[in-house]
């Protein structure tokens, strides 16, 4: 499915990238166009340690940064089990796999499209909308 990830809006693309890179797992992007959200995407995945955590979203500012986009917002200090990178029309959420099941904000926007690019190097799934049999 390397279309998929193709067909990807480039930052979007850049930012799927460079978590793989540093080996994110379970990269899920949320399209909340037409949800009434605060933003177009979200982009969800998970790092092993909260090291791993700050690797992914520093990698995943340095790449954008060289596409000239810029974060608007950080959340979260190093150590943190959950960090949010604002860019405006995505937002970034890096968390631990305690802190992603806790939040489970995949069912909290259920009735978004939802895209699973898996675990690093994987090219993506569309999963449809993740609420439909609700």
């Amino acid at each position: 499915m390397t279309e998929l990830k193709d067909s990807l809006r480039p930052e979007l693309r850049a930012a799927v990238e460079a978590a793989q890179s540093k080996k994110a797992e379970a990269v899920t992007l949320l399209d909340l166009e037409g949800l009434g959200a605060f933003t177009d995407y979200f982009l969800l995945c998970t790092g092993l340690s909260a090291r791993q955590v700050e690797a992914i979203c520093d990698e995943i500012e340095e790449q954008l940064g060289r596409l000239g986009v810029r974060i608007l917002h950080r959340e979260g200090a190093s150590g943190a089990e959950w960090v949010l990178l604002d860019f405006g029309s995505f937002i970034v959420h890096v968390f631990t796999e305690r802190a992603r099941h806790y939040y489970d904000l995949e069912r909290l926007w259920r009735a978004a499209h939802r895209i699973d690019f898996g675990d690093s190097g994987g090219t993506g799934r569309e999963a449809g909308t993740a609420g439909a049999e609700a």
